[in-house]
């Protein structure tokens, strides 16, 4: 029995020595990335102070009718472009029309006294001229003492009495004329006041603002309608008080607007020299240039320059962006790291880093597309 618990150990032992050696395998290390890098740089950036306002149009009108009057058609609705001239509301005009019936019928009424007129001048002229003629006759025979005092006096008083009413004639005819013509612009005052009722657009542009429907009143000085006019658009920029003194009237300065996606050149036309009180803050007019797409309403962000300042700038491309995060890659020991940034205003090419990387740090520019966090690098020269 001892010499079979002796014979078991040593024959394992034979057979462990008899099994070939294990290799030991390592996995191979990925090859290097080759990439170019450029170093962050200190320079000196302009300040920019970035004003966000509203475009609106630069001419917009309230209108309203001139007249009382119950509103009969509407021709537009919010959103329509309209051209200058359009009619966009009509009142009713029933009464309109009853007075210009009545002036006119005044007017005719006149207008047919004045032939009745006339032949009465025409007749008291007539005898008018037969007793100047019987008076100069009497005259000739008064001087040469064939007439008595009394026949002499009857012929003065009957070219008086013709005198008197041809003089009267006249002024009623001078009264008809007067009459006429009052009558006449009281014509043209109804069938101006009856063009009130057709209300039309001042200029071309679109309606912003509809508060009228058929069958309301309309009140003189009610706003019915809103209009601006198109293709002159301004943008209103609230800007803090401290920053006023740096901004002048006439100043060209860039104007960023999301909804069109450029940034476009705009002209300070006018700075409110009022301050608001709760937010310390002016508004600033720019006039914007003409722009198809541009529209009232849409979000715009005005650049003013406010000198320059000292920052850390890296080319654009290097920044890599995730929703709200900014990163870029750096070379730390030949070794890709990634490093969060903030960054503040751009160039078309640049970018300035607020926070996140330091001047003189290696920055990969451009980014390979299979580059990650602790990859191998190889620097090109």
């Amino acid at each position: 029995m001892k010499w079979i618990l002796y014979f078991v150990p040593v024959a394992l032992f034979i057979s462990g020595c008899r099994q070939a050696p294990r290799e030991n395998k390592q996995a191979a290390p990925a090859p290097a990335i080759v990439a170019k890098v450029v170093a962050a740089s200190e320079r000196q950036w302009p300040s920019i102070y970035e004003a966000s306002g509203t475009v609106r149009a630069r001419t917009t009108a309230d209108i309203a009718a001139k007249i009382m009057g119950y509103v009969s058609e509407v021709n537009v609705q919010t959103g329509d472009h309209v051209q200058a001239g359009q009619r966009l509301v009509t009142l009713d005009t029933r009464d309109l029309d009853v007075n210009t019936r009545r002036a006119e019928a005044a007017l005719e009424e006149v207008r047919s006294a004045i032939p009745e007129a006339d032949s009465a001048i025409a007749g008291v002229k007539s005898n008018l001229d037969l007793a100047q003629s019987t008076f100069n006759r009497m005259q000739d025979l008064f001087n040469k003492r064939s007439i008595s005092n009394q026949e002499f006096d009857e012929a003065a008083a009957k070219l008086k009495s013709a005198q008197s009413a041809y003089s009267m004639a006249k002024a009623r005819r001078a009264q008809l004329d007067a009459q006429a013509a009052r009558v006449q612009q009281d014509v043209k005052a109804t069938q101006v006041t009856r063009a009130y009722a057709a209300i039309t657009a001042p200029f071309s542009g679109q309606i912003t603002a509809k508060s009228v429907e058929p069958g309301i009143l309309a009140v003189p000085g009610t706003p019915l309608l809103t209009i601006e006019r198109d293709g002159s658009y301004r943008l209103e920029a609230s800007v803090e008080e401290s920053r006023l003194p740096a901004i002048r009237v006439g100043q060209t300065v860039p104007v960023t607007l999301d909804g069109i996606g450029r940034t476009i050149d705009a002209r300070v036309s006018e700075i409110v020299p009022g301050v608001d009180a709760a937010s310390r803050s002016a508004t600033v007019k720019l006039d914007l240039p003409a722009v198809a797409s541009l529209r009232p309403g849409m979000f715009g962000r005005a650049l003013f320059p406010q000198g320059s300042r000292s920052t850390v700038v890296i080319p654009a491309s290097a920044v890599i962006e995730r929703g709200q995060l900014q990163s870029v890659f750096v070379i730390e020991n030949r070794i890709a790291r990634t490093r969060l940034i903030t960054i503040g205003q751009r160039t078309q090419d640049q970018v300035e880093v607020l926070s996140g990387i330091s001047a003189g740090d290696s920055i990969i520019v451009p980014v390979p597309r299979d580059l990650s966090d602790g990859a191998s690098v190889e620097v090109l020269p």
